[in-house]
């Protein structure tokens, strides 16, 4: 991946991603991403999808966890 990965926005407000780019965060078709704010630019971060967050948090307290149709 080199400095010179440019796109240029469409009249329909879209941005192809250079192939070096993709290949090197290993991004594929139809994954989704989140656009942050940040510093006067934008960084672009793919989306997890939930089999990849499974075993993420194992310290997380699942003691007295209730149901949301158990809610007053």
């Amino acid at each position: 991946m080199s400095s010179q990965d440019v796109a240029t926005l469409s009249s329909k407000f879209q941005i192809s991603i250079p192939k070096a780019v993709r290949s090197a965060r290993n991004w594929q078709p139809r994954q989704k991403f989140a656009f942050i704010p940040r510093d006067g630019g934008v960084m672009l971060v793919p989306v997890p999808q939930w089999k990849e967050l499974a075993g993420s948090m194992p310290e997380a307290n699942t003691e007295d966890y209730r149901e949301r149709n158990e809610r007053f």
